[in-house]
């Protein structure tokens, strides 16, 4: 997979520009705020609807601009794709190959993309919430009935939580059933295909792991409640812990428990990351899952997804830095920094210079 040109006009810092990407290594290089990871976040926001830096789409209209318009053209093993957003304060309109989009699931699966920067250390220091969007945010480019069963369980969830709140006792403990029925179809998927994700992550994840750190660290990853069995069990299962914990959710007015309050245990050497990881081990372990992500869509997608660096190679020392160059060989990469020079190693590179919003 790679991207072959982007065009960007009133997005963010940029006013009417393009750029023309190759096939391997990518630098987008230039001083800070000059617009480097604005572009690296147009791509990421047409391969996958949604942006890494913020969750509204209004910010990332130009200041002064009506709309924002970004497309790319890519190539795949199914030949070229385009895709194109219209970002405007009321929504957006998305097109593939010039035919309106009427689901947001349809713009997943076109261009696989992978990104990472110094913030996706939220991904270990953080909340749950963070390593469940990174879930949420990869197994959906990779299988459509996820996202389809995430939107629609969030949905429900959404609704039950304003049932739970509804002081007519007697109408919440009668209705409840019904909601939980849908809800629980859903999650089943849901838990499902995060075990499934984690399962096939976890393996590839400390591989890299001990190459970035010569072996003298190893990483682990397991969902923090391990669902067994398929997806008709595991909605029984959610069904029954649901329903034995009506009286609790009605004195919170929330549902407690589901795949909405999930986590992942990581562990380096046998002690919780979250917790006790140093600033180094969170960034090596960050990067491992990330680059772990990369092989797991070669293997279920047959092709490499464009892999977007951003401002990464600053935050490590030379050997890693070296490390991860090798490791991009082979697939296309966007990589931002300030100094182009740090990355070449020797390799061909597209270098592109970036300057106030304008492609140089």
């Amino acid at each position: 997979m790679r991207i072959k040109n982007l065009k960007l006009k009133n997005f963010r810092n940029y006013e009417d520009e393009s750029v023309d990407f190759s096939a391997g290594l990518n630098v987008l290089f230039g001083r800070n705020a000059q617009g480097k990871t604005n572009c690296a976040e147009a791509v990421f926001y047409l391969c996958t609807g949604t942006s890494p830096r913020c969750r509204r789409d209004k910010q990332l209209i130009r200041h002064g601009a009506a709309a924002a318009e970004i497309s790319a053209l890519a190539e795949g093993l199914y030949g070229e794709v385009e895709i194109s957003a219209r970002i405007t304060e009321g929504g957006r309109e998305v097109r593939i190959n010039g035919n309106k989009i009427t689901r947001n699931a349809d713009i997943l699966g076109n261009i696989f993309s992978v990104f990472f920067s110094p913030h996706e250390l939220r991904l270990i220091q953080d909340g749950p919430d963070e390593r469940r969007r990174f879930l949420n945010v990869s197994i959906s480019q990779l299988s459509r009935p996820y996202y389809v069963a995430l939107m629609r369980y969030n949905k429900i969830l959404e609704q039950r939580n304003n049932l739970l709140k509804n002081r007519d006792l007697g109408m919440v403990y009668e209705t409840l059933p019904v909601w939980d029925e849908q809800l629980c179809k859903y999650a089943a998927v849901i838990a499902f295909k995060r075990a499934e994700y984690a399962d096939m992550l976890s393996p590839v994840a400390q591989g890299i792991h001990a190459e970035l750190t010569d072996g003298a660290e190893k990483l682990e990853i397991s969902p923090e409640k391990k669902y067994k069995g398929d997806e008709k069990q595991l909605a029984t299962r959610l069904f029954d812990e649901l329903s034995a914990n009506y009286d609790r959710d009605i004195r919170l007015g929330f549902t407690a428990s589901g795949p909405h309050r999930d986590d992942l245990d990581i562990v380096i050497d046998g002690t919780d990351a979250k917790t006790f990881a140093s600033q180094g081990q969170t960034r090596t372990a960050a990067l491992s899952i990330k680059l772990a992500e990369v092989e797991i869509f070669k293997k279920l997608s047959g092709e490499y997804p464009v892999l977007i660096l951003d401002d990464v190679m600053s935050e490590l020392d030379l050997p890693r830095r070296k490390k991860l160059a090798a490791r991009t060989s082979g697939l296309q990469t966007i990589l931002t920094c300030t100094h182009a020079e740090r990355v070449l190693y020797g390799r061909e590179v597209n270098k592109i210079r970036i300057e106030g919003g304008k492609i140089k």
